[in-house]
Order: structure tokens, then sequence, then C-alpha cells
């Protein structure tokens, strides 16, 4: 992944984090901060897909289905 857009990524991720933080500190419901991380880790992924992270995983999956037989 290129440095900028990593860097983005890093700056976005502090974001959610420290909105989380502050929701957490104005009292809100630890189910509504999870669903808040969760929702905006998704939406984060598909602004600034990360490429290299997918080719990782795929290839974990097709030596995982390789070795399984499939």
């Amino acid at each position: 992944m290129e440095f900028e857009k990593r860097a983005k990524r890093v700056e976005a991720l502090e974001a959610i984090k420290n909105k989380a933080l502050s929701m957490a500190n104005e009292g809100a419901d630890s189910l509504a901060v999870r669903n808040f991380v969760i929702d905006a880790k998704k939406e984060l992924a598909y602004e600034l897909p990360d490429q290299e992270a997918f080719d990782k995983a795929m290839k974990a999956t097709l030596a995982y289905k390789a070795k399984k037989g499939s």
C-alpha cells in the first residue's frame, strides 16, 4: 500500500478510536460503541481498500484449499 494511502488509513483509524472513546466517556452503551467501530471500519475498508491485506488473505485461502484438496 502506498505511503499516502496508508497514512490516510491510520488517520481514519485514529479518528474512529477517538470517537469511540468519546462515546464511551459520555456513557454510551458498549453495544452502540462496538457497532459504531464495526460500521466505521467497514466503511473505511470500502473507501480505502488494503490490497496487500486482500492478497495475503487470498493466498492463505488458496493454500488452505490446496492443502484440503478442494
